[in-house]
C-alpha cells in the first residue's frame, strides 16, 4: 500500500483516533469527563447535580472502580471524581491527577450534595447527560456516540454548543468503513513504522506496565496470577495471564492508565500484550513486533466498526480474534492463516455476553485470548470452520458482518434485560 493511497492515510489516522490514553474504565471516566466540563462551565462547585445515561452506561459503570477515588464505585462517584478534581482538558485522563484532600473532598460532596440518576432512552446505545445547578444557574454538558464526543453544552437556557446527534453515527471521526481485511493485511506489511510507532510505543509501554502491576498487586480475582500459578509459564500461559493481569489491575481501581482500542482499555490490552508475549518468545525483532501490532489493532477497530462501541456482545472476543491474527502473523503466517484464525475464534467464542465492568473481564479475555491461539492452531493441523456453521458464513468479510449484526441487532434485547437485572428491575 503506497503513502499516496486514501486508506494508508486513513488507517495511520483511525490508529492514533483509537489508541488514546485512559485512565480507569471509559465509562465512568467518560461520565467524570462530562462533569468536569459542566463544572468548568458552571464555575464553581454545584449545590445538585442530574445524571441521565442509557442503559449500556448504566451497565459499564455500576460495577466498577473508578481509579484515584479511594475505591468508589458508580455513577455519582464518576461524577463526583469529576466534578472536584477533573481536568477536562485532559479528556480520559480527566482525573488522572488527585490529591488526597480532592479523594476526601469527593466523598464529603457525595454525602452533602443530592445526585440524581436517570435511566434515559433517546434511541442510542451511548448517552450521557450531566446536568449540574448552582442556586439559579445551571450547565448541561452531553456526550454521545463515543467516549470523547461532548455535543452539547447549554448554559441557563443558551447553547454554547451545539452538534446534531443523527442515530448513532461518529461524526468528527475517520470513516471506518474503509476497513477491510485484505486492505489492512497489506497496510500493516508496508506501513513506514515511522506512521505508527509513537502510537505503538505508547501502547507497549502502557498496557505492559498496568499488566505487570496487576501480577504484581491484589486485584479484584487474580485472574492473570492464577492462569500463571495453574499452568505455568509457556507463551500461551503468558499471553493469556499478561491481557487478564492488565484487566485485573484496570476493573480494581489500579491508578495507571492504558492505551484503549474502539473506546475499550480492555480491549485495548486485549489485543496487544498477547502479541507482544509472542514477538518476545519468537524474538522477531522490532519492526515485526509492529507489524503485528498494527495488524492486530485494526483487526479489533475493523470488527467493533459493525457491532457499535457498546453492546451486549463482550468486546474482549473481538480483541481476542484480533490478537490471534497478530500471533499468527509472528509465527510466520500469512493472509489465509490471518483471516481464517480470526474465523475460528469468533466461532469459538462469540456467544459471550458483556453484563458490564467488572473483575471477571479478565477471566473473558483469557478465554477470548485462547480462542484466537486456538483458532490459529487449528488452521496450521489442517482444521476450520466452515460456512454454515453457526454464524460463520462464507468470507471473513461475510462472517464479521455477521458478528456485527449478532452483537448491534441481535443482542439489543439482551442487553436490555442484562441490564434490568443489574438494576434490580
Amino acid at each position: 500500500m503506497q503513502k499516496s493511497d486514501e486508506k494508508y492515510q486513513a488507517y495511520v489516522q483511525i490508529l492514533e483516533e483509537e489508541l488514546v490514553p485512559a485512565m480507569g474504565c471509559t465509562e465512568p471516566i467518560a461520565l467524570a469527563y462530562a462533569a468536569a466540563k459542566a463544572r468548568e462551565v458552571l464555575g464553581c462547585i454545584p449545590d445538585k447535580v442530574s445524571i441521565g445515561a442509557s442503559g449500556s452506561i448504566i451497565k459499564n459503570v455500576k460495577s466498577v472502580i473508578v481509579p484515584n477515588t479511594n475505591h468508589l464505585k458508580g455513577i455519582p462517584a464518576a461524577a463526583a471524581a469529576g466534578i472536584i478534581a477533573g481536568k477536562p482538558e485532559r479528556e480520559l485522563e480527566v482525573i488522572a491527577e488527585v490529591s488526597q484532600e480532592q479523594t476526601r473532598q469527593m466523598v464529603e460532596f457525595l454525602e452533602k450534595v443530592p445526585v440524581s440518576v436517570d435511566h434515559i432512552d433517546n434511541s442510542i446505545t451511548f448517552d450521557i447527560i450531566v446536568i449540574v445547578f448552582k442556586g439559579d444557574s445551571y450547565v448541561k454538558v452531553r456526550i454521545a456516540n463515543y467516549h470523547t464526543n461532548i455535543v452539547l453544552i447549554e448554559k441557563d437556557g443558551e447553547k454554547l454548543m451545539s452538534v446534531p446527534v443523527e442515530g448513532e453515527s461518529e461524526e468528527g471521526l475517520t470513516d471506518r468503513s474503509l476497513l477491510d481485511m485484505e486492505s489492512i493485511w497489506d497496510f500493516a506489511n508496508t506501513v513506514d513504522i515511522q506512521d505508527v510507532k509513537e502510537v505503538i510505543d505508547r501502547q507497549i509501554e502502557y498496557n505492559t506496565a498496568i499488566a505487570k502491576e496487576g501480577l504484581r498487586g491484589d486485584y479484584g480475582a487474580n485472574i492473570g496470577s492464577v492462569l500463571l500459578d495453574t499452568y505455568g509459564t509457556d507463551v500461551r500461559t503468558r499471553a493469556k495471564a499478561m491481557a487478564a493481569a492488565g484487566s485485573d489491575a484496570r476493573m480494581n481501581g489500579c491508578e495507571l492508565p492504558v492505551i484503549i482500542n474502539a473506546g475499550s482499555g480492555n480491549q485495548g490490552m486485549t489485543c496487544s500484550l498477547p502479541v507482544l508475549e509472542y514477538a518476545k518468545e519468537k524474538e522477531c525483532g522490532q519492526e515485526k513486533a509492529y507489524r503485528a501490532l498494527v495488524l492486530s489493532n485494526l483487526v479489533a477497530i475493523h470488527q467493533k466498526t459493525g457491532i457499535g462501541r457498546l453492546s451486549a456482545y463482550c468486546g474482549a472476543v473481538s480483541a481476542g480474534a484480533a490478537a490471534g491474527a497478530g500471533i499468527a502473523y509472528l509465527c510466520g503466517g500469512g493472509y489465509e492463516e490471518a483471516v481464517h484464525t480470526v474465523v475460528n475464534a469468533l466461532a469459538i467464542v462469540s456467544g459471550m455476553v458483556c453484563d458490564g465492568a467488572k473483575a471477571s473481564c479478565a477471566a473473558k479475555i483469557a478465554a477470548s485470548v485462547d480462542a484466537g491461539i486456538l483458532g490459529y492452531n487449528m488452521y496450521l493441523r489442517g482444521q476450520q470452520f466452515y460456512a454454515g456453521d453457526g454464524i460463520v458464513t462464507d468470507g471473513v468479510e461475510a462472517t464479521i458482518t455477521n458478528i456485527g449484526r449478532l452483537g448491534k441487532e441481535g443482542m439489543r434485547e439482551t442487553n436490555e434485560e442484562i441490564i434490568k437485572m443489574m438494576i434490580g428491575e
